[in-house]
């Protein structure tokens, strides 16, 4: 502050110094106007600088203004400095915020925050897709008043948060399963999280609907098989009755043999994703395998055709293609009624994938239960089924079959017209030796 006084003082040394010399030549007046104009030209040059200043902090560039020279410089170069350093800081905290903000974008959950008052402050793109949000529109809403679910609201107004809510039908189609949680922070503010389990719980509802059809498809022959042998045991049957006894035992022991090798083997093929090797398979020999198979299954009560178009192989696990091949022809002997024929195709379609197809002339099925065939225990009609020795599970193992060699399951059906089934290989699971 000393050099401000200092220069103070120079100032008005010279206005008196001007003054006096002025009176001394020119007399009081003059001397007066001299003072005056020795005083203003400092103030001029303060004023062109404040001017220069406001035009600065107006246009937000004080940072960049050209320094003037003296004691302004003194004044200018200090505010520069203060105004460089709080942009650097303010840039720092916008691109932390930026960050922030992206990383919450990202997350694969809903988020969503909440004011003391459960408006909504902020949330990302999940959560708005999930509730059917805006967050432009919906900025500083209360929740409760776009969520109206009921136990969702009975959750908020309870405000105990130790335990997630499970909240189903959810999102624009009604078929979201969401996991909501709300967690205390800051100032009475929470913070929702928000996670799509709808897969979970797809998941678990396939567990449990398979263990209950597991226990309903077992306990079905074992409650035969107990019958017969309570009725042996209690009564004397002569030796023809004895042996239709042991005969539709035998049936039901395979019928339970036959459930467990499927449901081993479509657990093998769960476990195992990784693709199928590529061993050629020849599909002359395939062929005569599962013609023999279908004609051993039919006992002569239907027609078949096999025909082999392509000489070209199909590259994969020998065991498995031929699981897959004959699980479909022995589907298509069983819902085919008597008299009925099966058509069985392997060729080369004109884009160059390998298709192996079979066509049969049973009842057909609906198109409302195609998209669900390949799911386990499945069916169409459960007694029928029953009655033709079916699992359950042979469309389920041709879909893993196909996706472990990368094939295309495509089902063709009209009531009352017969279906067709066919696996599409593509082209580098064709032996490109034998093309």
């Amino acid at each position: 502050m000393l050099s401000v006084y200092i220069r103070f003082l120079l100032i008005t040394c010279l206005a008196f110094i001007a003054g006096y010399i002025s009176l001394s030549h020119w007399g009081a007046i003059q001397a007066i106007i001299s003072a005056i104009a020795v005083l203003t030209i400092p103030l001029i040059y303060s004023y062109i600088n404040l001017a220069r200043l406001r035009k600065s902090v107006m246009t937000d560039s004080v940072e960049n203004m050209v320094l003037p020279s003296g004691y302004w410089e003194e004044v200018f170069f200090p505010l520069q400095k203060l105004v460089r350093n709080l942009k650097l800081q303010i840039r720092t905290v916008q691109q932390q915020h930026i960050r922030f903000i992206e990383a919450f974008q990202a997350s694969p959950n809903g988020i969503l925050m909440l004011d003391d008052q459960d408006h909504i402050e902020w949330c990302n793109a999940i959560s708005e897709r999930f509730f059917g949000l805006n967050f432009k529109r919906d900025a500083m809403q209360r929740v409760n008043f776009l969520i109206r679910r009921p136990e969702f609201i009975a959750y908020l107004n309870q405000r105990h948060f130790d335990e997630p809510l499970l909240l189903e039908r959810m999102g624009t189609d009604s078929n979201l399963s969401l996991m909501l949680q709300a967690f205390p922070f800051g100032n009475k503010r929470h913070l929702l999280l928000v996670q799509d389990v709808t897969d979970l719980q797809k998941a678990d509802a396939m567990r449990r609907d398979f263990v209950a059809n597991v226990s309903h498809e077992m306990r079905t022959p074992i409650t035969v098989l107990m019958g017969f042998l309570e009725t042996m045991q209690s009564l004397d049957l002569d030796k023809t009755q004895q042996n239709q006894y042991f005969e539709m035992m035998m049936a039901q022991a395979h019928r339970m043999k036959s459930l467990v090798e499927d449901l081993l083997t479509l657990a093998n093929l769960e476990v195992n994703t990784s693709p199928a090797s590529l061993q050629p398979i020849q599909i002359p020999t395939l062929m005569a395998l599962l013609k023999n198979d279908a004609q051993a299954l039919s006992q002569g009560r239907h027609t078949f055709q096999f025909e082999a178009l392509s000489s070209s192989s199909v590259m994969g696990e020998e065991r498995e293609i031929l699981s897959a091949f004959g699980n479909l022809v022995s589907n298509a002997i069983r819902y085919t009624p008597d008299e009925g024929s099966v058509t069985v195709k392997w060729g080369i379609n004109p884009e160059g994938y390998g298709e192996f197809s079979v066509a049969d002339t049973g009842p057909g099925i609906d198109s409302e239960h195609l998209p669900r065939l390949t799911e386990r225990f499945y069916r169409v009609d459960r007694s029928r089924s029953r009655d033709t020795g079916g699992t359950g599970l042979g469309l389920a193992i041709v879909k893993h079959i196909a996706n472990r060699h990368q094939a295309q399951l495509i089902i063709e059906s009209i009531a009352g017209k017969g279906s067709t089934f066919t696996l599409r290989f593509p082209k580098e699971r064709i032996n490109p030796l034998e093309n």
